[in-house]
């Protein structure tokens, strides 16, 4: 079997090939490169399927969580609460908003962040929580929300792994505002980077759009002191497109998730756990490799599937404390023991609506082999 990769780009491409190329035809003949027709109908269209009223298309990920939690108030001097277990973005969108990480761990089983730490580390600077939906699944927020009862914190959600995720029938930004990415690997998927900010509240989308926006929404209007963070309609083409079926593909990898729970019965790594309540999309398929506190067997299972075709990965190797950019929180190692002993024995299996049995078979009876 020719090698499988960790996800497969090219087969969602050849899905909707003739839909973009035909939008891309519009765009160029209308010149509508920046905004347009063809972002607003995407806005209005993953605002519907997301279950809320508002979209803000903007550049990329980072740009949405960042253009977000300005919107509800953070900037120098506040603290934000985030999990250590995260893509370093969602630290870098505290940072260029002016503020301070507040880090704390994550829940043993399903990796999210840990409720009672986050409100344990609420301060009188704290101004936001940001739960990150991980691998394709909602964070509790409720119980978030419950606890930030009175005060004056906002939860913003970091979405960018869960387009079409739900818990208790609900979309992140449901509630209140989430920020998520369509960079090209995620469920749904842009040809290059773009984001989205969406949410109930009508006043909150209009900041998000005026600061993205230069800090004005007419042209020469500065309001505000914004920033140039806006979907391009050549995005908005691949974006709609793929939208279209993005419901059909993650239902494919419900199965696919499925099918490696069953294929890994009985196999010596732990299965991840979806939290009661949630509709997950499986943006990843992790499995923890059980170890010494150290990454190296996990390192060794991986090297041993790369070089039997298999594309597995690992998200993520070096929690947000332990990296250089943010020495400066001064937090030592074993300052969050479950994310940095999670972090050591994680490993990613490929996973993608186009994944076949076959393919999964061979990608469970290849890690079997590596496991010994």
């Amino acid at each position: 079997m020719p090698g499988i990769p960790l996800v497969d780009l090219a087969a969602a491409h050849a899905e909707v090939a003739e839909e973009v190329e035909a939008g891309f035809k519009r765009v160029i003949a209308d010149t509508a490169f920046i905004g347009g027709a063809e972002v607003a109908a995407f806005e209005q269209e993953y605002a519907a399927f997301s279950g809320v009223p508002h979209c803000v298309g903007v550049a990329n990920g980072t740009d949405a969580l960042e253009l977000a939690l300005r919107a509800v108030g953070v900037g120098p001097g506040a603290e934000v609460i985030l999990p250590t277990n995260t893509f370093i973005a969602t630290a870098e969108a505290v940072a260029r908003a002016g503020a301070r990480p507040v880090l704390v761990d994550c829940d043993p089983e399903t990796y999210l962040i840990d409720v009672e730490a986050a409100l344990a580390a609420v301060t009188p600077a704290t101004r936001a929580v940001v739960p990150v939906h991980l691998y394709g699944q909602l964070a509790p927020v409720e119980r978030l929300r419950e606890g930030l009862a009175g005060r004056d914190v906002a939860v913003v959600e970091d979405a960018a792994q869960c387009q079409g995720a739900t818990r208790h029938g609900r979309g992140a930004g449901a509630d209140g505002i989430a920020a998520t990415s369509f960079y090209p690997g995620k469920n749904l998927g842009a040809y290059g980077d773009a984001g989205a900010v969406v949410t109930a509240d009508a006043e909150l989308a209009r900041t998000v759009r005026t600061l993205g926006s230069h800090g004005g929404l007419t042209k020469y209007a500065h309001d505000i002191v914004g920033v140039n963070s806006r979907l391009d309609g050549l995005q908005a083409v691949v974006l709609r497109a793929k939208l279209a079926r993005l419901a059909a593909w993650n239902e494919a990898r419900r199965a696919a998730a499925a099918r490696y729970d069953a294929l890994l019965a009985g196999v010596d790594v732990t299965r991840p756990v979806t939290l009661p309540g949630n509709e997950h999309v499986w943006h990843i398929y992790c499995v923890r490799i059980p170890g010494d506190g150290t990454p190296a067997r996990r390192d060794r299972v991986l090297a041993r599937l790369n070089a039997a075709g298999v594309g597995a990965g690992i998200h993520y190797p070096v929690p947000v404390h332990r990296t250089p950019a943010f020495a400066d929180l001064g937090h030592p190692v074993g300052a969050f023991p479950r994310a940095e002993r999670i972090a050591s024995e994680l490993l990613s299996l490929p996973i993608y609506p186009q994944l076949t049995a076959d393919q999964q078979e061979a990608v469970v009876a290849a890690l079997i082999s590596a496991l010994h």
